[in-house]
C-alpha cells in the first residue's frame, strides 16, 4: 500500500523524540526558511534535511508517492510562475541579465533564473521535514505532547484520530479497489485515462458510506466511555521532554534568528548576487 501520511514505526533519535518538540522544530524550521530567501541557509537546510532523514532511518521508497507529488508540484509552480511573471526575478533584483530570447515577453534571465532556484530549495528544505515529522510521529504520543504544553485533550485527541484515520482510509481505499478489480473494472494502464478516473471515482461512494459507518462507531464508543466528562485526563503514552527534545529546539530557534539577522544584515529578504 502506498504511504501517504502514516507513522512509520523505527529506532532512531527522531522517533524518540517527543511529539510537542518534533511540532516546535518543524515550525520553527519552516519559518525559517519562509521569512527570506537566502539562499545559502535554504541550501544547508536542504542539506540538513537530508541528514535528518538519514538518522531517522525513513526510506526514501517508504514515502516515494508524496516525494514525486512534491517535485511535480514544484515544477509546475516554477512554470506557472514563469508563464505569469517571466521577469519577476529582474523586479526583485534590480537588474536585467538576458541568457537567451524566446518569443515575445518571454526571455531567460540569469535574475529569474536564481529566483527559481530559490523558490525550489524552499520546497527542497520544508517538504522533506514536514514527511519526516509525520513518519516519525505517534499520533498517541503527539496527542499526550499537545495536551502535556496546554492544548485541551479534547483537541489533542481529535488531532490523534486524524492522524490515525488517514492509514485507515488508504487501506479502505485498497480493498474496495482490490474488490472492484476482482469483479472486472480495469483500472490498470491498459484501460484509457478517462475509463480509469470514470472507474476509480467509482470507489468515493463506497469509501465514502464505509468511512462514515467507521466515524460513527468511533463516536459511539467514545460517548459511551464518557469522554470529554472530565476536564482533564491521563495519557497512556505521555512523556517528558528530554534533553534531545531542547536541543532541537534551540537549534531550530537558532535558524529562527539566523534568518532574521540574515534580513536585517541584507536589508531585504532576498539575496541579491547580482549588486
Amino acid at each position: 500500500m502506498t504511504n501517504l501520511f502514516n507513522y512509520i514505526e523505527r529506532s532512531s533519535p527522531i522517533h524518540r523524540m517527543t511529539g510537542a518538540a518534533k511540532l516546535a522544530c518543524l515550525l520553527l524550521w519552516s519559518f525559517a526558511a519562509m521569512s527570506g530567501f537566502h539562499t545559502l541557509l535554504l541550501a544547508a537546510l536542504t542539506v540538513a534535511a537530508v541528514v535528518l532523514f538519514r538518522i531517522s532511518r525513513i526510506r526514501v521508497k517508504d514515502i516515494s508517492f508524496m516525494l514525486g507529488f512534491t517535485f511535480t508540484f514544484m515544477i509546475v509552480n516554477n512554470l506557472l510562475i514563469y508563464l505569469i511573471s517571466p521577469e519577476h526575478g529582474v523586479s526583485i533584483y534590480g537588474s536585467r541579465t538576458v541568457l537567451l530570447e524566446l518569443f515575445g515577453p518571454y526571455v531567460i534571465t540569469a535574475e529569474q533564473l536564481f529566483y527559481h532556484l530559490n523558490v525550489a530549495l524552499k520546497y527542497t528544505c520544508t517538504i522533506p521535514i514536514v514527511l519526516l515529522f509525520i513518519c516519525t510521529t505517534d499520533p498517541s504520543e503527539f496527542a499526550a505532547s499537545l495536551n502535556r504544553i496546554g492544548v485541551s485533550y479534547r483537541i489533542s485527541y481529535a488531532v490523534a484520530l486524524a492522524l490515525r484515520y488517514i492509514p485507515d482510509v488508504q487501506r479502505a481505499y485498497t480493498e474496495i479497489a482490490n474488490a472492484q478489480q476482482a469483479r472486472g473494472v480495469e483500472m490498470s494502464k491498459k484501460a484509457s485515462l478517462i475509463e480509469r478516473l470514470k472507474n476509480v471515482s467509482a470507489i468515493l461512494i463506497p469509501l465514502i458510506l464505509s468511512s462514515m459507518e467507521r466515524i460513527d462507531t468511533i463516536s459511539n464508543a467514545m460517548e459511551l466511555r464518557g469522554f470529554g466528562k472530565n476536564k482533564k485526563r491521563s495519557w497512556y503514552s505521555a512523556r517528558p521532554f528530554g534533553a534531545w527534545d531542547w536541543i532541537s529546539m534551540a537549534v531550530c530557534g537558532a535558524l529562527v534568528v539566523l534568518s532574521l539577522v540574515l534580513t536585517a544584515l541584507n536589508g531585504s529578504r532576498f539575496f541579491n548576487p547580482f549588486v
